[in-house]
């Protein structure tokens, strides 16, 4: 062993056989150390000190070099262990998504599109590595020509990367999900995504939310309010303009064909009817020269989806930091989005009133049945609708409504 110099404790150890190597020997708190640093001449004089200096730094700091090499190592052990290989995944997960299946032709056939498509660009992959782009390189060939069966596959994929994510083998968003992701990047077909597949807040969480939302500053926590009041859709309020709104009939209309308005060239306006609460709220807000967006972003233009998503996505994560359950779906168990928040407000309005379903499904856009009904319902029920709007509202700010379709209650006796 023969001290080296340029720092305290550096050693270089020659042994028998005419090996050598670098040792930094030192004192850790009451523990005498010998921290081997490397061989020789793998390893330079130079840099051999400078591994040296800084062990030396982090034990003045408090840190033990072995000890932390150690905690590394485990760390790296256990990662290795967590290892799963997507094509593993699929063989792990087809059993439990079995169950769920009736018998017979799909369940025989429901990995067959993954052999396909999906297991020939990800089964070499461990699933904590599959990102974004891997998985558009799955779906964008064929997401147009085969897009029945590229949608099929991009929720078959997402199934088992939650799977995973639930087994521990995965951490973070889950890359093939739909809402304020994929949905970004991929154009969808119509009849492809409907409401009900997007998450939705539930009933009982929803005076929660709107307390945490009304506790939010910016212009995107302020097209998330209007937006669950209206439970419009989402793009419309994002591409919403000052010339739609009439305050003083306290009515926002939506020409066929608007950009984002999923109303077709053919239809009617879209109208909804204006509630006190929902007019305060467009009083207040600021206006841009030469601008005449509502809801407007920072930068000009329209406000990103993605805002309103991500401010979704942070008041979940601070509600659960609080000691709540968050806001998630009751089915899917997903973080809800803005466009879930429309089934909300349609499960409120079947569960917990007496509003007949025509009522709802004018507030949503829905075409009301087939030609010979549409063809006797030529008005939109707008003062009715307002309404029950009015009473959504209450709902969701957590007050007991004094009228739900048309039934009054009465408080009980002492």
């Amino acid at each position: 062993m023969h001290a080296v110099g340029g720092v305290p404790g550096l050693h270089i150890q020659v042994t028998s056989g005419a090996g050598k190597s670098w040792l930094l020997r030192t004192v850790v708190g009451t523990k005498r150390r010998e921290i081997g640093l490397g061989s020789y001449p793998e390893v330079g004089l130079g840099a051999a000190r400078s591994a040296a200096a800084e062990m030396r730094d982090q034990i003045r700091r408090g840190i033990d070099p072995v000890e932390q090499r150690k905690a590394v190592r485990a760390e790296l052990v256990v990662a290795q262990r967590r290892g799963l290989l997507f094509s593993a995944a699929v063989d792990l997960f087809e059993p439990v998504k079995a169950i769920e299946l009736s018998e017979g032709k799909y369940r025989d056939h429901w990995r067959d599109s993954l052999d396909k498509y999906a297991v020939p660009v990800l089964g070499s992959m461990l699933v904590q590595d599959i990102t974004l782009q891997d998985i558009l390189l799955v779906l964008e060939p064929i997401w147009v020509s085969k897009h029945p069966t590229a949608d099929k596959l991009r929720r078959k994929i997402n199934e088992v990367l939650d799977f995973c994510t639930v087994k521990g083998h995965r951490t973070g968003p889950n890359p093939a999900r739909w809402e304020g992701n994929l949905s970004h990047v991929l154009g969808s077909k119509a009849g492809s995504v409907s409401d009900d597949h997007f998450p939705a807040l539930q009933l009982q969480d929803l005076p929660r939310f709107w307390a945490a939302l009304s506790t939010r500053q910016g212009m995107g926590a302020a097209a998330l309010r209007f937006q669950t009041l209206t439970a419009a859709r989402a793009g419309a309020v994002r591409f919403m303009t000052w010339d739609e709104i009439d305050l003083d009939a306290r009515l926002w209309t939506v020409q066929p064909g608007r950009q984002a308005s999923k109303i077709k060239v053919k239809d009617d306006p879209g109208r909804v009817p204006l509630t006190d609460e929902l007019v305060t709220l467009l009083k207040s807000l600021p206006r841009q020269p030469d601008n005449d967006l509502v809801f407007w972003a920072p930068r000009g233009g329209a406000l990103s989806d993605a805002v309103m998503g991500k401010l979704m996505r942070t008041m979940h994560n601070a509600d659960v930091k609080a000691g709540n359950k968050g806001f998630i779906d009751a089915k899917s168990k997903e973080v809800a989005v803005p466009h879930g928040t429309r089934s909300s407000f349609k499960n409120w309005s079947v569960e917990k009133t007496n509003y007949e379903w025509q009522l709802s499904e004018a507030a949503l856009w829905h075409r009301l049945g087939g030609k010979v009904e549409t063809s006797y319902a030529r008005t939109d029920m707008i003062e009715r609708r307002r309404q029950m709007m009015e009473d959504w509202g209450r709902f969701v700010r957590g007050e007991q409504a004094q009228s739900v379709g048309n039934i009054i209650k009465l408080a009980g006796k002492a």
